[in-house]
């Protein structure tokens, strides 16, 4: 596998990472290591993710700071990085192990497992008993073979794998903040809590439909533009960005999973007019609400390279 990885910088903001696939209706996902995937995935400076990353250390020496949080290195150990979340490694000597790529895309035939990333991101660092270890080896090593080979339904072997890793890892005790610092829940300030909870009122189920900035503002009891500045310092995205994400997300889903018509599918993410949704789909995803439910029904999955940027 032959990756790079860039980043996406404004004036005064923080870089922003994205995950770059050739297909990424299809399989929004890499796996490598941190050599293949690309030197900025030991990044010395604080970027954010659009994307998750599960990062296995198996041997190494430094810091990774996670959302101003530090936590020493004792491999092995399991780190969770969500979208949106800022970090960076410092002092690192000989970091080695395994990273796994992979955007909410990838995650529509488990839902459940966004609550599963959500609590294993408040306790990022999980160091490793030697079964534990093992057993995390083992199913990483088990995806990596399956991404490498290529083979047809390799997109539902591997959703079925992340599932049963992040089950396990959930199961882990979790390790308290270094340095007596309190733990990530409860240090939350304000604007972080405003946008996690704005983020939460997208994954009801429906809540997508009809749903608009200022709506969603008067809900949590703030300011529309309290809400976009939360959000974007949480996040590095505006709420209305979230908002489309969360649309698209729900009618992948419906597209997928259900026999609805493109037009029940409109209404149900809250377009009254289907050609405008169509419209929107194809802005957002590149392909129009048929293209993309033609490939997730009859195209198996392809070899196909990957780039993080």
């Amino acid at each position: 596998m032959e990756t790079g990885h860039s980043s996406r910088q404004g004036p005064r903001t923080m870089p922003l990472h994205r995950l770059d696939v050739p297909a990424p209706r299809r399989l929004p996902f890499a796996i490598g290591t941190f050599d293949t995937i690309g030197p900025l995935s030991r990044a010395a400076y604080p970027h954010r993710h659009t994307f998750y990353e599960i990062a296995y250390v198996t041997r190494g020496s430094g810091t990774h700071v996670i959302d101003l949080r530090r936590w020493p290195l004792r491999p092995p150990h399991l780190c969770f990085i969500a979208p949106g979340q800022s970090h960076h490694w410092q002092q690192r000597r000989q970091v080695h192990g395994c990273v796994v790529l992979f955007d909410e895309a990838f995650l529509l035939a488990h839902p459940e497992d966004r609550e599963l990333l959500r609590r294993l991101s408040t306790h990022p660092s999980l160091p490793l008993s030697g079964p534990a270890a093992a057993r995390i080896d083992g199913l990483l090593s088990a995806m990596r073979t399956e991404y490498g080979e290529a083979q047809r339904g390799m997109r539902s072997v591997l959703q079925a794998y992340v599932h049963i890793l992040l089950v396990h890892a959930d199961r882990l005790p979790a390790q308290e903040p270094p340095d007596g610092m309190p733990h990530p829940e409860a240090a939350c300030s304000r604007p972080a809590a405003v946008a996690g909870r704005f983020v939460r009122l997208l994954e009801r189920p429906g809540a997508a439909a009809a749903r608009t900035v200022s709506a969603c503002a008067g809900e949590l009891g703030v300011s529309t533009g309290y809400l976009t500045t939360a959000v974007r310092a949480a996040t590095g995205r505006t709420p209305g960005q979230l908002i489309r994400h969360a649309q698209v997300l729900e009618a992948k889903r419906l597209l997928d999973g259900t026999g609805m018509t493109v037009r029940q599918v409109a209404r149900e993410v809250g377009f009254a007019d289907p050609a405008y949704f169509c419209r929107f789909f194809r802005r957002e995803t590149g392909a129009s609400p048929g293209e993309f439910r033609r490939e997730a029904h009859e195209l198996p999955d392809g070899d196909e390279s990957t780039t993080v940027r």
